[in-house]
C-alpha cells in the first residue's frame, strides 16, 4: 500500500490551481485531472471556474470551484486549510493566476504597479506562505509557481509584468535549495507564448497601455508561435512529474533563456533593437490608419 507520507504523480493526488478558470490554469486543471488528480480550481472567475468543474466532473474526474482574489492572504489560507481538511493532503500547488499591464513606465500610474506586483508576486507568495507549513508536516509536496519567458529575458515595453518574473523564479530557484532537504518540491514554469486570453490585451484583470491596433498585436503574437493549452499542459506535467526545477514550454524557448544566460549584455542589446523595430512598424501602422 502506497503511503501518504509520498506524493501521488499524478493519480490520487490534490492540487490547487489558481487562475484556474482559463488559458493556463484551465488547461492543467483538465490535465490533471485526466491523470486521476483531484483539483480545486481557484480563481475570481468563479462561473467560468464552474463550467470547467462541470466539464471535469462530467468526464469522470473530481474538482471544486471556490472563488478567490489571490492578494487576499486569508483567504489563501482559509481555502487550503479546508482542502487538506476535505481531502487529507495536498500534493501540489499551482500559483499561476496573473496579468499583464503592457506599456511604457512613463504610461505607468503607481496604482498599475501596485496591481501587476499585488497578483503576480503577492499572489504567488501567499500561496506558498498559506501551504509550506502544511506540505511540511505532511513530509511531501509540490509548489509550481507561473513565471514567464520573461523571467529570463529583457522586457522594454513590458518593464512591470518582467519585474515580477524576475521575481518569481529568483524565490522559486532559492525555495528549491531551501526545501529539497525537508522533502518539499518546487519548480518554476516559465512559458513562451501560449494560445490563451492573456494574449488579448492582458486577459480579463490586465490591460495594455500601448495603443496598438488588436490585428497588429495578433500578427506580432502569431509570429511566435502560440502552442495550444492543452499540449502545453500535457508537456508542462511530465516535467513537473520529473521534478524538474525549471521548466520552459515549447522547448525552443531555451534558445532566448541561454543567450541571456551567456551573454546579459547581447540579451540587452537584441532586446533594444528589437524595441526599436516594433515601435517603428507600430508608428507606420498608427500613420496609416489615421489616413
Amino acid at each position: 500500500m502506497e503511503s501518504n507520507k509520498t506524493i501521488r504523480i499524478f493519480d490520487g493526488a490534490t492540487a490547487i490551481i489558481t487562475g484556474g478558470a482559463s488559458g493556463i490554469g484551465r488547461a492543467l486543471a483538465k490535465e490533471l485531472a485526466k491523470r486521476g488528480c483531484e483539483v480545486v480550481l481557484a480563481d475570481l472567475q468563479i462561473e467560468l471556474a464552474g463550467e470547467v468543474v462541470s466539464e471535469i466532473n462530467a468526464s469522470g474526474g473530481k474538482a471544486k470551484a471556490v472563488k478567490i482574489n489571490v492578494t487576499d492572504f486569508s483567504s489563501m489560507e482559509q481555502l487550503v486549510q479546508e482542502t487538506v481538511k476535505r481531502t487529507g493532503r495536498l500534493d501540489y500547488i499551482f500559483n499561476n493566476a496573473g496579468i499583464v499591464i503592457g506599456g511604457y513606465v512613463n504610461q505607468y500610474g503607481i496604482e498599475d504597479w501596485n496591481q501587476i506586483v499585488d497578483v503576480n508576486l503577492r499572489g504567488v507568495i501567499n500561496g506558498i506562505q498559506a501551504t509550506y507549513k502544511i506540505m511540511l508536516r505532511q513530509g511531501f509536496g509540490h509548489i509550481i509557481n507561473t513565471a514567464s519567458m520573461a523571467g529570463f529575458m529583457v522586457g522594454p515595453g513590458n518593464v512591470a509584468y518582467t519585474t515580477t518574473k524576475y521575481a518569481v523564479v529568483g524565490l522559486s530557484k532559492s525555495l528549491r535549495a531551501e526545501a529539497a532537504q525537508m522533502g518539499i518540491r518546487v519548480s518554476v514554469l516559465c512559458p513562451g507564448v501560449i494560445r490563451t486570453p492573456i494574449l488579448e490585451g492582458g486577459g480579463k484583470y490586465g490591460k495594455m497601455l500601448i495603443d496598438i491596433p488588436p490585428k497588429e498585436l495578433q500578427r506580432m503574437l502569431e509570429k511566435l508561435r502560440p502552442m495550444s493549452p492543452s499540449l502545453f499542459a500535457k508537456k508542462v506535467l511530465n516535467s513537473v512529474a520529473k521534478n524538474k526545477a525549471i521548466i520552459i514550454v515549447p522547448s525552443w524557448w531555451k534558445l532566448f533563456w541561454w543567450i541571456n544566460r551567456l551573454s546579459p549584455s547581447l540579451g540587452i542589446l537584441l532586446a533594444q533593437k528589437h524595441f526599436q523595430y516594433r515601435q517603428k512598424k507600430l508608428s507606420m501602422t498608427q500613420k496609416k490608419l489615421a489616413i
